[in-house]
């Protein structure tokens, strides 16, 4: 059975610990050495890098997010432990852990570690596809002869260089499709390397909960519930025809991954659609203050990810999903392409204030769409607003100030509520 050090990187046959550093970190499995495509998500990845920064907090529950009346945007594990989870209210999450030490995001450390670390992916092989600052699909077919190793043996030497340079962890997911892969990288967070081989596939999804699935949400979860479906197993008892008579298009991705079938390619330099940020609240709320706070931070995060990608876009999306999970969108188009907070926030304000007020909403999103390179951005005047150009200067000054001091250097008083 080929098995793998994780520590020292021997290779090996047969299960146990590593015959040349005595150490347990071991994964072995019969088609270990023959997948190449790979799914690597870092561990409470905003956490980690405020940790790494900031020794005194190694060993505290640390929350990254807002005020008390805002939200967790990540927790370490020893939060975790506790029962804080992403898109929480932070008041729960300190009822739940009071002893957490609360950082407000800083986007540009997160950025710069994530420049690092896609640095080292790069090396590795030429076709990696981000979701995130934090994750991305890689696909190592045809490195073996360049690198004079399996794509196992590689994916382990990332972790280990990423542990070893940049003071961060992630986890490794090693099979044969996209799907697959993403799912492996959950199975044993943190500091994980899991496996899922061609032959096991269909034996390892069958008992499991269709949850695993992208985009099974709670509406598409209620869906599925009332055809009960919970399991991989439960969609094998259905015909292909019968799942897209009732389901439509999902219906037939249903089919095929329930096999653990999955034919989208890594793609590497995609073309990036849109920027957003959404969130789902713990508790549905109709509160105006609020949900104005979300919409200026989601503001915010849009705009950095912008900044942090050299893009602007010209259209602003907002989305509103009601406690029935009835789901609003709103879009406006700018005369010209943007990528400030300021011009961002006011657009998708706006658009909040069209929808039907006193209502209570369970999610909350503003995106960025229509693409252009930041050298098109904010070129022109706003006639109706003078003040625009004033405004988004400023926001620039705060932009240098932050890269230099911090975060918390400058922060508007509605990133408060």
């Amino acid at each position: 059975m080929p098995s793998l050090c994780r520590d020292c990187l021997t290779m090996f046959e047969g299960p146990g610990r590593c015959p040349a550093c005595r150490r347990p970190r071991v994964v072995t499995h019969p088609e270990l050495f023959d997948l190449t495509i790979a799914h690597m998500d870092c561990d409470a990845f905003f956490a980690s890098v405020e940790k790494r920064d900031n020794p005194e907090l190694a060993d505290k529950p640390v929350i990254v997010g807002g005020g008390k009346r805002g939200v967790v945007s990540t927790a370490c594990y020893l939060a975790r432990i506790k029962g804080v989870r992403s898109a929480m209210p932070m008041f729960k999450a300190l009822q739940l852990c009071p002893d957490a030490v609360v950082v407000r995001p800083r986007g540009d450390a997160y950025a710069a570690a994530s420049r690092a670390i896609r640095a080292m992916m790069d090396e590795l092989t030429p076709v990696v596809e981000p979701l995130s600052l934090d994750e991305a699909f890689m696909d190592l077919s045809g490195t073996q002869r360049l690198h004079g190793a399996p794509p196992a043996v590689m994916l382990a030497k990332l972790v280990k260089r990423m542990k070893d340079e940049l003071g961060l962890t992630g986890s490794i997911g090693l099979s044969h499709n996209k799907f697959l892969a993403k799912v492996a990288s959950d199975l044993e967070k943190p500091r994980g390397f899991s496996v899922i081989g061609r032959a096991e596939t269909v034996d390892f999804l069958r008992p499991r909960p269709v949850g695993l699935i992208w985009g099974i949400g709670p509406a598409a979860q209620e869906s599925l519930d009332k055809a009960g479906i919970r399991t991989f197993e439960d969609l094998h008892r259905w015909e292909k025809q019968d799942l897209e008579d009732r389901f439509g298009g999902m219906g037939t991705r249903l089919w095929h991954l329930a096999r653990g079938e999955d034919a989208r390619r890594v793609s590497a330099n995609a073309p990036i659609k849109g920027i957003s940020n959404e969130t789902t609240f713990h508790e549905d709320t109709s509160d105006p203050d609020i949900l104005d706070g979300h919409i200026w931070r989601m503001a915010e995060k849009v705009s950095g990810r912008a900044k942090a990608k050299d893009t602007a876009g010209r259209i602003v999306t907002l989305k509103l999903k009601r406690a029935n999970h009835k789901q609003i969108t709103r879009r406006h188009s700018l005369h010209h392409p943007t990528q400030v907070a300021d011009t961002i926030y006011r657009t998708a304000r706006a658009l909040f204030d069209q929808v039907e007020q006193g209502q209570a909403y369970r999610l909350l999103g503003v995106g960025l769409s229509e693409l252009s390179p930041a050298s098109e951005a904010d070129r022109e005047g706003d006639l109706l607003d003078p003040d625009a150009a004033k405004r988004a200067e400023a926001e620039r000054a705060t932009d240098r100030i932050r890269a230099r001091f911090g975060s918390d250097a400058i922060m508007k008083g509605r990133a408060l509520r």
